[in-house]
């Protein structure tokens, strides 16, 4: 965590903090050979930021992103005895519903999923993944990387 959940604008993290941090998620990943150059896009834990967050990570050449809010998509990491516990039809019905409602559907729209959710949820919502691109697809969407999407 980045900034405290309650007072937004107050940074649990110091800017020395935050690049340690990130170059500490770098170095993990380049034992899989992700370099900064395959990677420039942030995500911040728990999608959780502010003005500063935002600040220095462009200062370090990385496009901040996150989810498009509309869908339960992002409570996929929720587990079965949790209180905002969402199940995986919930998810994925929350997506339909959204693509239903909205005139412009879900063109554009970053989902957020959470491959490694962890063995204390059963019920994995990427499980569930093949079912919605199929329906997807067959109402006319194709699917880009963010990089891919953010060029446009």
């Amino acid at each position: 965590m980045y900034c405290d959940w309650s007072k937004r604008d107050s940074l649990l993290v110091t800017k020395q903090q935050f690049g340690f941090d990130l170059g500490d998620n770098y170095a993990a990943m380049a034992v899989h050979k992700i370099t900064g150059h395959h990677s420039p896009y942030f995500l911040p834990p728990y999608e959780w930021y502010n003005d500063s967050i935002a600040a220095w990570t462009k200062k370090l050449k990385l496009q901040l992103i996150s989810y498009t809010p509309g869908t339960l998509s992002h409570a996929d990491y929720t587990r079965e005895r949790d209180k905002n516990f969402r199940s995986s039809e919930t998810i994925y019905q929350s997506v339909i519903s959204y693509e239903n409602s909205m005139p412009s559907g879900l063109n554009g729209f970053i989902l957020l999923m959470h491959t490694g959710a962890g063995s204390e949820r059963t019920d994995k919502f990427y499980s569930q993944l093949p079912k919605l691109i199929d329906y997807l697809k067959t109402k006319g969407y194709q699917f880009q990387r963010i990089d891919e999407l953010l060029a446009e």
